[in-house]
């Protein structure tokens, strides 16, 4: 009776929620109230993917998602992003009948990685995928390795483990763990023999603490490395991109099959891999991943065209405190070859968390706008001084930088000023106070 009750009540605050306008945590927060056990008494579909990690979830679980409906699977995921047990509770017992029985499929879930052990501590994936783990959000998640070590929890020797072979960190899930499948990214154009960035994560191995060597680089930490005191290295790929022309936005994945990038973006080209990855182990074919991939746009905001007085506009979204994602960002404007203006606004850091904290303004490179096709940056928010004061530490000309204390300022100056390719990086938090004066472009 309890879980009956449960799914009425989810299902009921679920729909008015709706009609609120209103999240989807609260419904399943009630109901593991009725039902505590509520996850663990639904009969699940046969397919249960999970997604987690620092960067790469919510595109990699939406890729996932598109290449198993191509593949005629009936998915049930939460699109709205909620990876928390709360949100996982409310998509699960939405989509059950009063029996207790989940409609679909596969079931594919995007966990937080602080939360993972939670919402599986009633059940587990058939496959779970762990996309890389770096510095992020240090007011919510400390260290690397304390996220490492609360996703440890939620691992059960039966789940088929998904792991990134080239994130030194990641690839210490497989210890004492049967059940594992790699993917990696072989050594190409964009690999480097030295370390880039202004910290080095994988400088020391995670397993002994000693000296890593790498062979190649692909970005920040991420690459092929061994330890030179415990042997500690990067896996044998199960699945891989053989080759990469980011420049042109073409990769081949497991030496066969070329797929073209719409976002030539090293991270897209990860969270290709390990979607591609993942549906191989559930058995979609590859010309179907293939033909879902090629070329795909996301849906879910990570990456928005605009247009904004005669400049046309692309806004990357970038986690706050998280300097890898910015810097992967940043990166890709600097690979640009045409003119272009640059906006990095940072008004609101987080959307749960009041924190005025910045020092990992510090940790982001953002020396690499320093290219003579960036004509200007344009800072604004309510840290426009913080980031004032963290670009005068680059060598970027202090005449080509231009503060604006609001989003409305800063696209007032640029509805007046030129017609050159505008990119905006800034967060979640303050993403819409940017879109919400410009003209958004279908996609």
């Amino acid at each position: 009776m309890r879980l009956l009750l449960a799914i009425i009540v989810c299902k009921l605050l679920r729909l008015i929620g709706k009609l609120a306008g209103k999240g989807s945590s609260l419904p399943g927060k009630y109901a593991l109230k009725i039902c505590p056990d509520a996850l663990g008494r639904i009969k699940l579909p046969p397919c249960v993917i999970a997604v987690t990690g620092s960067n790469g979830k919510t595109s990699t679980v939406e890729m996932i998602a598109a290449i198993l409906r191509a593949d005629g699977r009936q998915v049930v995921y939460n699109e709205e992003g909620s990876n928390q047990i709360e949100g996982v509770t409310t998509l699960i017992l939405c989509n059950s009948s009063l029996g207790g029985k989940m409609r679909g499929d596969v079931l594919l879930l995007e966990s937080d990685e602080r939360y993972a052990r939670r919402s599986f501590r009633w059940f587990h994936p058939t496959h779970f995928v762990i996309t890389n783990l770096y510095r992020d959000q240090l007011t919510r998640n400390g260290h690397p390795e304390w996220v490492y070590n609360a996703i440890l929890p939620a691992i059960h020797p039966d789940t088929m483990l998904v792991l990134n072979a080239d994130d030194p960190l990641v690839s210490c899930f497989a210890q004492e763990h049967e059940k594992v499948k790699w993917f990696g990214l072989n050594e190409c154009a964009i690999s480097t023999k030295e370390h880039h960035g202004i910290y080095h994560d994988g400088a020391r191995c995670p397993v002994c603490c000693g000296r890593m060597e790498y062979r190649c680089y692909h970005y920040e930490h991420i690459g092929h490395y061994r330890c030179a005191d415990c042997g500690h290295h990067r896996h044998d790929t199960d699945f891989a991109v053989t080759a990469l022309d980011l420049e042109n936005g073409k990769l081949t994945l497991d030496g066969e099959t070329e797929i073209s990038l719409a976002f030539k973006s090293i991270y897209n080209v990860y969270n290709i891999l390990a979607a591609w990855s993942v549906c191989s182990l559930a058995g979609v074919a590859p010309p179907v991943s293939a033909q879902v991939i090629n070329n795909y746009i996301l849906k879910n905001g990570r990456m928005v065209q605009f247009t904004l007085g005669a400049h046309h506009g692309t806004l990357l979204t970038s986690k706050h405190e998280n300097s890898v994602a910015y810097d992967t960002n940043l990166g890709y404007i600097a690979a640009s070859k045409s003119p272009c203006e640059v906006l990095v606004m940072v008004d609101a850091i987080s959307r749960k968390y009041f924190t005025g904290e910045t020092s990992w303004l510090w940790d982001i490179d953002f020396g690499q706008l320093n290219r003579p096709h960036v004509e200007k940056v344009i800072l604004c928010g309510k840290y426009v001084n913080d980031l004032a004061l963290r670009f005068g530490y680059t060598d970027i000309p202090p005449e080509k930088i231009v503060c604006c204390d609001t989003a409305s300022q800063a696209a007032g100056l640029l509805k007046e000023d030129g017609d050159s390719a505008l990119y905006v990086v800034t967060c979640f938090s303050d993403r819409d106070k940017l879109l919400s004066l410009v003209k958004k472009e279908e996609g």
